[in-house]
């Protein structure tokens, strides 16, 4: 690459490499962190403005700034206006690091009456750890990946940029290998969110970590029928009704009773008999 630079006398904004160039931020928070750094004081920031200017659509901005926020390019307030209207004003931080919750910020904005307690910085969440799970079929590995990416529909706050959804497949193939189904892993991860939720990816890989369900057993194999040999249900036989004497018995066939084929049945003292069986 071969940088063409010109000078700019005016109309330009100092951006620090440590947004244009953060390694965990999406190419779309960058984007929106730039734009409303070059904005003027008192430019409106919201959801709505942003959509109207942008084609990225409600979704994409609404993360970008909550990924803006959790790491502490943007800081949204709820104030309440000397007229008693409760509004929310808006802290764009040029450089986090350094520049904090104070002065400035006090100064830039007037005075309001019985302000409500602002939030507390929240520190940048770690990197969302891949799932160590055994390697899954290429069908779950497919199928894991559209159920995360379709998370968004359920709830908006799950929209999950393009690196967290590799992190995030294995440990859904996972379930899909443990015999889940895809509702049951869309229940769990959708179910009971935080009303504050800041790291959507991070929730999302700790329930699939911590609430793998374990492989469904492998069902016994029967015992195999004595007359052909092959494998039979477990459950008893039915109950029959003897041919020669009314009497009844438990058999695959309808028959004679063993007295009526002169069958010796063994009697043990110690087990209680079954009178229909005994018969």
């Amino acid at each position: 690459m071969t940088h063409i630079r010109q000078y700019q006398p005016d109309r330009y904004t100092i951006i620090g490499n440590h947004l244009a160039q953060h390694r965990d931020l999406s190419l779309t928070a960058i984007g929106v962190g730039t734009h409303i750094l070059s904005l003027p004081e008192g430019a409106a920031v919201d959801i709505r403005t942003l959509a109207a200017r942008f084609p990225e659509g409600r979704d994409r901005i609404a993360f970008a700034l909550r990924e803006l926020e959790a790491h502490g390019y943007v800081r949204r307030v709820r104030e309440r206006t000397p007229d008693g209207r409760v509004i929310t004003r808006t802290y764009a931080h040029s450089a986090p690091a350094v520049m904090g919750q104070g002065a400035a910020e006090r100064e830039a904005a007037p005075p309001p009456v019985a302000p409500e307690p602002p939030r507390p910085q929240v520190p940048a969440p770690a990197p969302v750890p891949a799932v160590e799970t055994p390697a899954a079929s290429g069908e779950h590995r497919t199928a894991a990946r559209a159920l995360l990416v379709a998370l968004r529909r359920t709830d908006d706050r799950l929209t999950l940029p393009e690196r967290d959804v590799r992190r995030l497949v294995p440990g859904v193939a996972a379930w899909f290998e443990n015999g889940a189904s895809a509702e049951a892993v869309r229940r769990t991860l959708s179910a009971d969110l935080p009303p504050d939720l800041r790291n959507p990816a991070g929730l999302l890989a700790h329930r699939l970590r911590e609430l793998l369900p374990p492989p469904l057993p492998v069902c016994p194999e029967s015992p195999p029928d004595p007359d052909t040999g092959a494998g039979r249900p477990s459950r008893p036989d039915p109950f029959q009704t003897c041919d020669g004497c009314e009497r009844a018995f438990r058999g695959r066939e309808p028959g004679l009773c063993r007295d009526c084929r002169g069958e010796p049945v063994a009697r043990d003292p110690a087990v209680v008999a079954d009178p229909a069986v005994a018969a």
